[in-house]
């Protein structure tokens, strides 16, 4: 499996570690909100929210140098927006791995 990395935020930089460290912060504040909502709008069958909350964290996923991911996460949005979850259980790893990457920076 894709390893989430820094590698795009050092890329943007330059070298400029408070910056990096100012995107980390942002990132670990406003995922587990985002993904919070995305998992309340997917469970509620709210398949239109969800696929918007998909491409909010989308972002994300491209910040975190998950290239593959990315295309997983193309291919579910425009599953719901087609009103079905195929590539659910793919997304939904691709989040706890962001997860635990997140919890150990």
């Amino acid at each position: 499996m894709e390893q989430p990395n820094l590698s795009y935020i050092e890329s943007m930089s330059g070298g400029d570690r408070a910056f990096e460290q100012k995107l980390i912060n942002i990132i670990q504040k406003e995922f587990p909100e985002e993904k919070a909502v995305y998992f309340n709008n997917v469970n509620a069958r709210n398949y239109q929210k969800a696929a918007e909350n998909v491409h909010k964290l989308k972002h994300k996923i491209s910040i975190l140098g998950l290239v593959k991911s990315y295309e997983v996460a193309v291919d579910f949005e425009n599953n719901l927006l087609n009103g079905n979850t195929n590539c659910r259980e793919d997304f939904e790893v691709i989040l706890q791995n962001m997860t635990d990457f997140l919890k150990t920076l």
